[in-house]
Formats: C-alpha cells, structure tokens, sequence
C-alpha cells in the first residue's frame, strides 16, 4: 500500500518535470514563447494569495464529487481548478483526479488518489464561528451523512477530515483573567461534543 502511495507522489512529481522540461524545450526553440511563458508565470504569481496551501489526500479517486461536498458546506466557496491524470506505467499506472476549492476564503487542495492514507485527529481544522447559531449550522453539516460527533467542539465529517467548531466567543471565556470564568468554562467544555456558549458563561 504505501509503495503505491508513493508510486502515485513520484507520479505528481513527474508531471511537474515533464511540464518544466516542455517550457525548456519551448525556450531553446523559441525565445518568443519563453518571454510570453516568463509573462504567464509573473501573472500567475502575482495572483497568489496563499503562501501555504493544504492538501487533503481523499480516500476516494473523484475530486470533484469532494470539492462539491465542502462547496455545499460553505455557501460562499469556490471551485477553482479540477484535473485529471493518468499516472505513467513507470509510477504504477492508475488515475487521480485534483482539485483546488476556496471556502472561507482558504484555498484547499484535493488529490483524490485512492485509499492509502487516512486522516487523523493530529491534523484539524479550526471553524471559527462568529455565534451559536452559526456553530449549530456547520456542527449538524459536518456530523451529517457519515460525519461523526466528537468531544469538546471536536467532530469529523464523512471523509474522516477533523473540525473544531467553536464560537469566538469561547476563547475570551476559557483565556479570562478571572479564574472562576476561565474554571467553569473549561469544566463545562469537558460536558459537551458540540459547543453550547450558554452554558460555559
């Protein structure tokens, strides 16, 4: 399994090679095309908002059906690019599919390659909620078909990715200079899988 997994990563890295070896090429043969790929590439950087970008390896092969589960999510989401690849009989073979999606003004990555990782609770994403009814929406989103209620704000949706859903507010509460709010905040907290902020004042 993880000799396949990393056939598949070898295969990313070869379609990037292969991709830089034909702007070379182009180079040698053509300076005229180099300066118009030298304009494309300055464009493209310029439009870079994101230095750092996740990518969730999916345990499924179909990005876009992944890109529109989390799109459904987040009603102000974005797909951005989708793409698919045939792997080269030297990296293994097989198809993947990727796709880059923009919710909540985070781009996210997808490679959809197949069953080879798993997510886990050392990687989380935090859901920053500006009020209860708003951790109440994305919580019953998340948990829903397939999804699975944690404990103290944690919860997982239906590809296994975890979420902290947690009303800003929260940490005012558990970070106050008086000790009996930061105290009963933390007990309650303790109570709970989905936040409720009534009962941690």
């Amino acid at each position: 399994m993880k000799n396949h997994g990393l056939n598949i990563l070898i295969a990313l890295i070869i379609v990037n090679v292969m991709g830089c070896g034909n702007s070379q090429q182009n180079t040698n043969n053509n300076s005229n095309l180099a300066t118009k790929a030298n304009q494309t590439l300055a464009n493209k950087t310029d439009t870079i908002k994101q230095k750092i970008t996740p990518c969730l390896w999916v345990e499924t092969k179909d990005a876009k059906a992944v890109a529109d589960y989390y799109l459904s999510l987040f009603k102000d989401g974005k797909l951005k690019e989708y793409h698919k690849y045939k792997n080269p009989p030297e990296a293994g073979g097989g198809d993947f599919e990727t796709a880059t999606i923009e919710i909540a003004g985070m781009e996210l990555n997808i490679l959809a390659a197949g069953p080879y990782f798993k997510f886990n609770e050392s990687v989380s994403f935090v859901l920053n909620c500006k009020d209860q009814a708003e951790v109440d929406y994305y919580w019953d989103a998340l948990t829903a078909n397939g999804g699975q209620e944690g404990s103290c704000g944690w919860c997982k949706d239906k590809y296994g990715l975890s979420w902290q859903v947690v009303p800003v507010d929260y940490f005012d509460l558990i970070n106050s200079k008086d000790p009996k709010v930061r105290e009963k905040a933390m007990k309650n907290t303790l109570k709970q899988k989905k936040l409720i902020l009534s009962e941690l004042k």
